[in-house]
């Protein structure tokens, strides 16, 4: 029998099922993947149920329900002052990783090169692999996690088609500012570039800080994907819906190849999430939710010797361990699994050459309990 092709550089199942079934082995709490540890409203539990008996069980159209696109383009028009036609510049897709998937796939010819921000999120440099595309890791400032722009524009070539961005930044919780928006525009327009924005965590930003949606700028948003999920809006990361916005000469392309990848999305969950959306204080309380829950987890951490980064944002926080131990992150999560009962995630993983900060991610969106246990625990750690 022949060999099956390798279409990614040094495969590596990705984290996240490694650590949480460490979690599970260990009986942890896991702070380690990024998923609520509570329920989503049971108002709209009870619309699935409801729309689901009424019939609307059959494929749903092909960019997704009409009801539903016209209520997030006008949420997104409130919020972003944009002007997307919700027919023809918005999609429903099966999550944000199947979205940003068919965005690289868009734009991405066999050779071309997309630069990606790390740490970042584990999808982006195998997705841009498998298209036949090159990933270009750019790192963030140690420390600061500040993106040096001047880096980014040394890495642009006539191979370069486009950026992955993401903010609220995963896993180190920065945002992004208006200069950062005004240096990416520029290297954008300078070597007509493409952007996959991925603003998964829009709703959720801290200390009265506004999310500045790449969207916001005219000439950034003709030549970008905006990537959504309503997994991390609502609370079903495991739904797998979310909703990408791109002008109609991007979007054209986008829907030709969607269409052969996953067609339709659940219609009965595309019915509730559209009468759901309709009130806007389903997700408007977010910020100040996670805000209060990352406050939680600080408080309890007063006095041990991990150093946690300003979160600006997502629901995640980075700790410095250094003080501690002078293991690899890797070994410390394990470390802090098998012998504390916490989990988390190394951040290595999310650098192309595994750099190690000594530090760890932690998601606080869980349980007060959880997060109030998880903290204390940490605290022992010396």
């Amino acid at each position: 029998m022949r060999n099956l092709p390798q279409k990614i550089e040094n495969p590596e199942i990705s984290i996240f099922p490694v650590m949480s079934n460490l979690c599970k082995k260990h009986d942890a709490i896991n702070l380690a993947q990024g998923f609520p540890g509570f329920s989503a409203d049971k108002d709209l539990l009870d619309l699935i149920d409801f729309y689901t008996k009424k019939g609307f069980n059959q494929y749903a159209p092909l960019m997704g329900d009409d009801d539903l696109r016209k209520v997030i383009t006008k949420h997104h028009s409130d919020l972003y002052s944009t002007q997307y036609n919700y027919q023809s510049e918005c999609i429903i897709v099966a999550g944000a990783t199947q979205g940003i998937y068919t965005a690289l796939t868009t734009i991405i010819s066999k050779g071309d090169e997309v630069i990606i921000i790390e740490p970042a999120y584990d999808c982006y440099a195998p997705s841009i692999q498998m298209i036949g595309g090159k990933a270009v890791p750019i790192e963030m400032e140690k420390g600061s996690y500040s993106i040096d722009w001047q880096k980014v524009r040394s890495r642009c070539n006539s191979n370069t088609v486009g950026i992955i961005v993401n903010n609220p930044h995963n896993p180190t919780g920065k945002i992004l500012l208006e200069d950062d928006l005004i240096q990416l525009e520029k290297i954008v327009l300078d070597y007509d570039l493409f952007v996959i924005a991925d603003e998964v965590y829009e709703h959720i930003t801290f200390d009265g800080k506004p999310h500045l949606s790449i969207g916001t700028r005219s000439k950034l948003r003709e030549r970008a994907f905006l990537i959504y999920s309503f997994g991390k809006t609502y609370h079903i990361t495991g739904w797998r819906v979310g909703c990408v916005f791109a002008p109609e000469s991007l979007m054209q392309k986008f829907v030709f190849y969607h269409q052969f990848q996953i067609y339709a999305i659940n219609t009965p969950i595309q019915k509730a999430l559209a009468e759901y959306s309709q009130n806007a204080s389903n997700h408007e309380y977010l910020s100040t939710f996670f805000e209060q829950k990352r406050d939680l987890f600080l408080k309890h951490l007063e006095g041990s010797k991990f150093k946690p980064l300003q979160s600006q944002g997502t629901y995640f926080i980075l700790l410095d361990y250094s003080d501690i131990s002078s293991q690899t992150d890797r070994e410390f999560s394990e470390f802090l699994i098998k012998y504390f009962g916490v989990g988390s995630i190394p951040i290595s993983v999310f650098f192309t050459s595994k750099r190690q900060d000594q530090v760890l991610r932690f998601c606080f969106a869980k349980t007060d309990e959880e997060i109030i246990a998880g903290g204390e625990i940490l605290k022992k750690v010396k």
